[in-house]
């Protein structure tokens, strides 16, 4: 369909970025994992969603800011973030593949948006005829400047995919307008809600105008400086470049440390990423869950205290385990250490699609690690971020496997595909052929046009104890350290084969002595899944039941249950509920509770609730490993 370069984070002429992206066409998933989950988001997600955004009147906002339709405003004053998250999934599914449907749907959309611009660049359907006087004049709440950024990155995802320039145009003139009333010397004041910060770097990327970067800088130097109240919700208590620790709405600290990283990546000022880097440690040594989860706390969606981290109250909205994803991109853009893609795998195969049924059809907005029976995915909300946002992750995905530099190429995510990478002007063609995640072995059948020196740089994941990699079927080395990049640097030829083998035990997590909702406890997980117990397949309550660690349990790949999927089996024991009667309470030395021994059947927690409503746990009770 496109020849162009359909790419998230565009870093090809970023001063300080090491890493150069892969297009999202470039890279043909072919895995029975993620592969079958973009088929879904293009037949069934992206189609059920316009209908949603249809049926909550979203897009007649548009239509009435147009002047088209008569009535009242629909919804929460930010509901058009709604539709260009949308729009950006469809483009990153139209760079997949063509698809005639969502291309009818797109444009149908964008030529909605386009009418409802005014003369002056202006576009926000809240604040249309009667809100008109009010522009602006709440940055703290309202959203305007978040808004906005999501339909700058709709507008430079679609150009990418399709060539096509009304929406990008639509965006531009926006963007002119914004620039022309905030920076220095003229409007003071930065959005309540981070998000326009990456965006507007990610506009000059694509159209080359520093005015674009010039103002996300000021929106980022002008953070801290009390103008929208100077409260941690909103992450303006203090300036960036004082900021130690991750605080307030998860999701918008996420994004703001997404754009400051972008920001970097053009600017070179270390005086950005040192905080970041210290607001990386804060949130992955103290304030993270094991899913790859953030924000605590219901109140606020936020960030709680150091080690305050319960289950069943856990908020680990779904998108901010995709502002987790978002954040480490970048991150890894500026320095290519497997930290960085361990959590953008961690949390997408948690965190984040957790948030999402196997039927592509349903959403959380809150994502647990304890459950009872009532909490479930629904088919839409009224302040509907997270099924937009999950949507256009997945549309990702295919741009996150690869990154190139001047030396070679970089495999941070596994599963079978089929890839072109550039490398310093020659062309590689790359298979990969894995059963990832449910296997750690994994082939690259690397085929360059001619004979080329090139580094090939794969990820060895911080949970694998050991791996190993073979070259045209002859070991290469001593065994590779976990939590790092292997590197093979060498004269390839045509037909060149590696075979990395990622030992992929079971293993059991304990967490820090101040977690205290998980003392006693531990989570399993096996590759980068963690799993959870759900109701269905246990004896008794899995909040009432116990594992026994065991080194070797059994793991076995069940392809007809929850869409497939590897199953741990092992021993453990539980508390029959019905002995403790009425009782709330008992004397501890009198205790008679009937325990039984009991076989274990553990499933990856991003699987659960997709069957009837039963009880989940992801932090297990345990008795002393045999």
């Amino acid at each position: 369909m496109n020849t162009l370069r359909t790419v998230i984070v565009e870093t090809s002429r970023s001063p300080h970025a090491a890493l150069r992206p892969v297009p999202i066409e470039a890279v043909q998933l072919e895995d029975n994992f993620w592969a079958p989950r973009m088929k879904t988001l293009r037949e069934v997600t992206l189609p059920s969603q316009y209908e949603l955004l249809e049926e909550t009147g979203r897009i007649n906002n548009f239509r009435r800011a147009a002047g088209k339709i008569s009535g009242d405003f629909q919804g929460l004053y930010f509901n058009d973030s709604d539709v260009y998250k949308w729009l950006e999934a469809c483009a990153y599914a139209l760079a997949q593949r063509p698809d005639p449907q969502i291309e009818e749907l797109a444009e149908r959309v964008i030529a909605e948006i386009a009418d409802a611009q005014e003369e002056d660049g202006y576009l926000n359907t809240y604040f249309t005829f009667e809100r008109a006087k009010e522009r602006w004049s709440n940055l703290r709440d309202m959203h305007e400047l978040y808004c906005a950024g999501h339909l700058f990155q709709a507008a430079v995802a679609y150009h990418r995919a399709t060539g096509r320039s009304q929406l990008l145009e639509v965006a531009v003139r926006f963007a002119d307008l914004i620039v022309s009333l905030f920076g220095p010397g003229k409007k003071d004041g930065v959005p309540g809600h981070p998000e326009i910060e990456m965006a507007l770097v990610e506009l000059y990327r694509e159209t080359g105008e520093e005015r674009y970067l010039r103002l996300a800088q000021f929106f980022i130097d002008r953070r801290g400086h009390r103008t929208i109240g100077g409260h941690e919700y909103h992450q303006d208590h203090r300036p960036f470049r004082e900021l130690r620790e991750v605080v307030g709405h998860a999701v918008r600290a996420l994004y703001l440390n997404a754009g400051a990283t972008d920001l970097y990546l053009e600017t070179g000022d270390e005086t950005l990423m040192a905080p970041l880097e210290q607001m990386w440690a804060n949130m992955v040594q103290r304030r993270m869950y094991i899913t790859g989860g953030v924000g605590a706390r219901y109140a606020g969606e936020a960030f709680g205290a150091d080690y305050e981290l319960p289950n069943a109250t856990a908020y680990a909205e779904t998108c901010a385990a995709i502002a987790n994803i978002f954040w480490n991109w970048r991150m890894l853009q500026a320095k290519p250490e497997s930290r960085f893609a361990e959590l953008i795998e961690l949390a997408a195969y948690n965190g984040a699609l957790s948030g999402i049924s196997l039927d592509g059809k349903q959403y959380f907005y809150v994502n647990p690690l304890a459950a009872r029976e009532r909490h479930r995915r629904q088919r839409w909300f009224t302040c509907a971020c997270c099924p937009p946002n999950i949507a256009r992750l997945l549309g990702q995905l295919p741009g996150m496997v690869y990154s190139t530099d001047a030396e070679g190429f970089w495999v941070h995510l596994y599963a079978s595909s089929q890839a072109t990478l550039s490398v310093g002007g020659s062309s590689f063609a790359v298979r990969q052929e894995t059963d990832y995640p449910w296997d750690g072995r994994v082939v690259l059948r690397v085929d360059p046009e001619s004979p080329t020196t090139a580094a090939i740089r794969l990820r060895v994941p911080e949970w694998c104890p050991a791996a190993t990699l073979l070259l045209n079927d002859e070991p290469v080395g001593g065994r590779a350290s976990s939590g790092q990049y292997l590197t093979l640097n060498r004269l390839w030829q045509p037909g060149d084969r590696l075979e990395l083998r990622l030992e992929m035990p079971v293993r059991y997590f304990v967490a820090h002595p101040l977690v205290e909702a998980d003392g006693g406890k531990v989570a399993i997980r096996r590759g980068p899944l963690v799993y959870c117990l759900e109701g269905h397949d246990q004896v008794e309550d899995p909040w009432c039941t116990e594992i026994h660690p065991v080194r070797s349990p059994n793991v076995r790949l069940e392809r007809d249950l929850l869409n497939g999927v590897a199953v741990i089996t092992l021993p453990g024991s539980a508390t029959e509920l019905e002995s403790w009667n009425a009782e709330l309470y008992r004397d501890a030395f009198e205790d008679d509770s009937f325990r039984r021994p009991v076989v274990v059947r553990a499933i990856p927690y991003y699987a659960w609730a997709n069957r009837e409503p039963s009880p989940m746990t992801v932090w297990i009770r345990r008795t002393p490993a045999e």
